[in-house]
């Protein structure tokens, strides 16, 4: 049996579409495929729900652990649980991507359920995710301005870009960018780079739409010949009268609007509030729909036709900016940055890689060594909320942890896990940018040897027809009324990443050029402020902060440091109050509060897999006399003989076990047993004393002249 099926050729890649095959019930469903992976998408919508304000799209990205091969490693759950922080970001990427096409005053549940049916390892799912769900929308009965097309553009070593990379290509990519929108515009951008220069950003953008564009098209042929005939929609209307009764009742709206953009006075809120429960007759959504329209168009009028900002700000100008660090006493390192009325603290711990976050997924296993954890409560905004960790949070705090993971010290440098947790204490726009400075700073405070410091700001956009206005650093209001919200963090030299997101069609990357290349402007400011005040990382940790120092030994010496059941790396633990971490290839990191008691701990794991080097003295301890000489321990499970001939007679008769004896290697034989002497260079072998009755030992040949003492080796088993 055939199924309905297109392929794009994506730069030599091919990506097929197939309908038909799975969720026949579905309003529309598809497959897309390229290599051996594959994801399902489908797409399913219901009758209006009453009594909301908003459009309930819903979309769920599911990783399936059977996609990749895997059974999960918990010991009591093998089901797919709750989402990952992977489901929950790649879910936004594809969420980001299409919302802003559909009619954002319906009120129909509209679902899109996708899932990765097989992974190979070398074709990501998660671009084909994207192209999934709009294709899925696309051949469904519900009306949109879809379709959208998407793409991952990597960059080699020499500038080139790539389009959909594998990972192998990622991991030497100093780009990671995805872009999607309709054709001809950019709906959602998501990168992380590696100080990508703002010329190099916008010519990644301009290819990226193009094969963007390519997709789209395809899509659309593809939905125009097997897709369902789409439902017209029934818009709501509002009365006359709500609308008489909100503009006469609202008040000074330019005072209104001052008000949101500064958060002082009488909020709209409460504005609204009023005037429902003085009118119970009319839907209190009606009359916020209503205030909101009206408040949203003075606010572009004045940007548009005068330049004025709500707040008063020139369209370039950056909010105030505080900067403190330092301010939390226990604490490993903390920043606290003041962008207006947005001000975020964040916090440093630093731990040992034992701590490491192990992700176990659909994937694999593999581990993350710097994590970056964003909270915002709703007192920040002055409301009623309930913590806890939703979307959004995992999302800003995944976009603060890329921005600063291109300047962060190797772990050769640095082996030290790092988390970073940024608490939003007052939001007014740009929390997530808050949290890249605050975290820039609280690093540094730390002692972390960063690169470089990092910043990052928003951008907004307001357009109508062919006229663009880009604003810095934008506040909440205009976060709610503009048309994009842009992210840009980088360094001085570069960008380190980027989110964009829009809520109308029709911009491209042209547009988004000129808003890369103001914030740059902007972000330069800010970091102007940061360094101010502490210019680069501390020279010392903070006294509380554990110290890890780290040694490597052969790989097949490691069971000689964890011992026969873990005996001996407890006993290190223990001994030492350090926590001792070994990796596969033989690295070992040992941490703890004390420095000495941490390099009193490298330095016995090092005695445990060190050789006895000829010539080299060592500080021993008598471990066991016999006649012929005494056994001396010169490092952890190795004893030398110090032969008769090698010790004066009456420093050999005064020996007692445990005693502590000065010893130079004299030579390691065929066998790898130790021979040692306590004389200095130059002084003559002491002649070997004649054996008394009853006294052990026997005959063993001194190699330079002498006697025995040690006798034959099939005689005497040496246990050092």
């Amino acid at each position: 049996m055939t199924y309905p099926t297109t392929t794009i050729n994506l730069n030599g890649k091919n990506i097929t579409i197939e309908t038909g095959r799975f969720g026949a019930q579905a309003s529309g469903a598809v497959t897309v495929r390229c290599g051996d992976t594959m994801v399902l998408a489908a797409f399913t919508a219901s009758k209006v729900r009453e009594g909301i304000d908003y459009f309930p799209l819903s979309i769920e990205y599911q990783e399936k652990l059977y996609a990749g091969g895997v059974i999960s490693s918990s010991r009591f759950v093998k089901r797919e649980g709750r989402p990952s922080e992977n489901e929950v970001l790649t879910g936004r990427l594809v969420d980001r991507s299409l919302r802003p096409l559909f009619d954002q005053s319906s009120r129909n549940d509209v679902q899109i359920m996708i899932s990765p049916l097989s992974i190979d390892g070398v074709e990501e799912p998660e671009i084909l995710a994207v192209i999934a769900a709009s294709a899925a929308a696309s051949i469904s009965h519900y009306p949109w301005l879809g379709p959208v097309g998407a793409v991952r553009v990597g960059m080699t070593p020499e500038g080139e870009f790539i389009v959909n990379p594998t990972n192998e290509q990622k991991a030497l990519s100093a780009l990671d960018l995805v872009v999607s929108g309709p054709k001809g515009g950019i709906a959602m951008v998501e990168s992380g780079a590696k100080e990508v220069s703002e010329e190099k950003m916008i010519e990644a953008l301009k290819f990226a739409q193009g094969f963007s564009d390519q997709v789209a098209q395809a899509i659309a042929d593809f939905a125009k010949e097997h897709g369902k005939e789409k439902i017209s929609l029934t818009p709501k209307e509002i009365p006359g009268e709500v609308r008489e009764i909100v503009e006469k009742e609202l008040g000074d709206l330019s005072e209104i609007l001052k008000n949101e953009a500064l958060k002082t006075g009488t909020q709209m809120s409460q504005l609204v509030a009023d005037i429902a429960l003085a009118h119970p007759e009319f839907n209190p959504n009606d009359i916020y729909a209503i205030a909101d329209e009206l408040l949203r168009n003075l606010a572009r009028r004045q940007i548009l036709d005068k330049s004025d900002r709500p707040d008063g700000r020139k369209l370039d100008e950056v909010r105030q900016i505080n900067v403190e660090v330092g301010l939390l006493p226990r604490t490993h390192g903390s920043g606290f940055f003041q962008r207006g009325l947005t001000h975020v603290l964040s916090v440093v711990t630093l731990a040992s890689p034992a701590r490491e976050q192990t992700i176990d997924g659909m994937k694999g296993e593999a581990t993350k060594r710097y994590m970056h954890h964003y909270n915002m409560p709703g007192y920040a905004s002055g409301e009623v909320g309930r913590p806890g960790t939703g979307r959004r949070e995992i999302g800003h705090g995944a976009l603060a942890e890329k921005a600063l993971i291109p300047v962060l010290p190797d772990q050769q440098e640095f082996p030290y896990a790092i988390r970073v947790v940024s608490e939003v204490l007052s939001s007014n726009g740009s929390t997530s940018q808050g949290s890249v400075c605050g975290s820039t700073l609280a690093l540094m405070d730390a002692g972390v040897p960063i690169k470089k410091p990092v910043a990052g700001v928003a951008m907004g956009l307001i357009s109508e027809g062919e006229k663009n206005i880009t604003l810095t650093d934008i506040c909440g209001l205009e976060d709610h009324l503009g048309d994009m919200d842009f992210k840009v963090s980088g360094t001085a030299d570069g960008i380190t990443a980027l989110q964009m997101d829009v809520k109308v069609t029709g911009i491209n990357a042209e547009v988004l050029g000129e808003a890369i290349t103001q914030a740059k402007s902007g972000r330069l400011t800010i970091l102007e402020k940061m360094i101010a005040v502490i210019k680069e990382p501390r020279s010392a940790l903070s006294q509380y902060a554990p110290k890890i120092v780290s040694t490597k030994v052969p790989e097949d010496r490691i069971g000689d440091v964890i011992g026969s059941g873990g005996k001996v790396i407890r006993g290190i633990q223990e001994d030492f109050e350090v926590e001792v971490n070994v990796e596969e290839d033989g690295t070992i990191t040992v941490a703890g509060i004390d420095q000495a008691k941490v390099d009193g701990a490298r330095a016995y794991i090092d005695s445990l897999v060190a050789e006895a080097e000829i010539g080299a003295t060592y500080q021993g301890s008598v471990a066991r006399i016999e006649a012929f000489g005494a056994f001396v321990n010169i490092l952890p499970g190795k004893d030398g003989l110090v032969h008769i001939s090698q010790i004066y007679p009456e420093a050999f008769k005064a020996l007692k076990v445990g005693d502590k004896l000065e010893v130079r290697v004299r030579d390691v034989d065929d066998l790898g047993r130790v021979n040692l002497t306590t004389l200095k260079e130059g002084e003559r072998p002491v002649p070997p004393q004649p054996r008394r009755e009853g006294e052990g030992g026997g005959e063993r040949r001194f190699q330079g002249g002498g006697g025995g003492g040690r006798p034959p080796f099939k005689r005497f088993r040496d246990n050092r």
